[in-house]
């Protein structure tokens, strides 16, 4: 009786997130599974290019591919009051006027309780590898359900507009999302926007059909061009991203709303929730943030304070403030004082 030499079984060498792998010849949802991926919940590149989900299944892996696997990670309620003041982007409305973030939480379940306080309705999500090291590890989409609340993936980190491009295409394969915040910053110390290389970004997105908004500096010139260019809305700096430091510039930003056809959304600065109703009192048509929800002391009750300040700013808005006068004017009438 002879035994039989077991068939072998070809591998191929692979690139995946930037470490070499060999993996068994197949297709790429064959290699995402064998990796203890769901191809559903992931996005892949392929040799720079944008492998579609649907296709997954029938793409043959070939020696030498180069892959990069990402998804997203961390980087509601209404009452009656604020029932008639929804408002609308990209012909997509909403109740809340907040929209937090979802980053330096210290861990996914803080997050979606900090979410379900604020009551917003939008969360920001950043584009990153998949760690393939640990395929089980929990999951963004784990704790917060993006068929509740809406992902408006973004560009976090990108310093080119080709950086920039490259991940809201990889983001629009994982979530099938074509509303995005583009964000491209100029250096690592201050977080600014460059702007030349965002309005760049801007005009190619839209041209493929992608609905940006665009976080910006807080200049009314420069916010009318991205208009002008395909944003959706236009997302001014209050202040320098985490400073905490507040809305620094009134008259640019009143001006900017003044400007606007589209939204406008104070982005990064607010730093606790008088910061949050400054913006809502500017006219601003709501305000995104999440350092000064997720570095409180108690993130929960500070998320909860900023859906309470973003709806008494919009408040105060919409009834129009007092003038406001050099010298005292009494109360009370001084007529008939005993």
């Amino acid at each position: 009786m002879t035994s039989e030499t077991p068939p072998q079984i070809a591998t191929l060498s692979v690139t995946v997130n930037g470490e070499a792998h060999r993996v068994p010849a197949g297709s790429v949802a064959d290699m995402v599974r064998g990796l203890g991926l769901d191809p559903a919940k992931v996005a892949v590149e392929r040799n720079g290019e944008i492998a579609p989900r649907s296709s997954l299944e029938v793409i043959a892996l070939a020696d030498g591919d180069a892959l990069e696997i990402v998804h997203f990670v961390g980087g509601g309620q209404d009452d009656g009051a604020a029932g008639d003041d929804s408002w609308t982007v990209a012909g997509r409305t909403f109740r809340s006027r907040l929209i937090v973030g979802t980053g330096k939480y210290k861990d996914f379940a803080q997050n979606a309780a900090a979410l379900e306080a604020s009551g917003a309705e939008i969360v920001t999500v950043a584009v990153r590898r998949v760690n393939v090291s640990d395929p089980k590890a929990p999951m963004l989409t784990d704790f917060i359900d993006p068929k509740k609340t809406t992902y408006l993936p973004n560009t976090a980190g990108c310093f080119t507009a080709e950086d920039a491009i490259r991940t809201l295409r990889l983001a629009r394969e994982a979530g099938g999302w074509d509303l995005v915040k583009l964000e491209v910053l100029g250096e690592a110390k201050t977080l600014y926007p460059d702007m030349r290389e965002t309005l760049r970004a801007t005009e190619v997105l839209a041209k493929e059909g992608f609905l940006p908004m665009v976080y910006c500096a807080d200049d009314p010139i420069a916010a009318k061009q991205l208009e002008e260019a395909g944003a959706v809305a236009v997302m001014p700096l209050g202040a320098p991203i985490g400073s905490g430091l507040g809305i620094q510039n009134k008259v640019t930003i009143r001006l900017i709303v003044e400007g606007a056809n589209v939204p406008v959304l104070v982005d990064a600065g607010v730093g606790t929730a008088s910061d949050a109703a400054v913006a809502m009192e500017l006219g601003c048509t709501g305000v995104l943030m999440n350092t000064a929800i997720a570095e409180a002391k108690d993130p929960i009750r500070m998320a909860r304070a900023m859906k309470l300040a973003v709806e008494a700013g919009r408040d105060a808005y919409r009834a129009g403030r007092m003038a406001t006068r050099r010298y005292a004017d009494p109360s009370s009438p001084l007529a008939g004082l005993i």
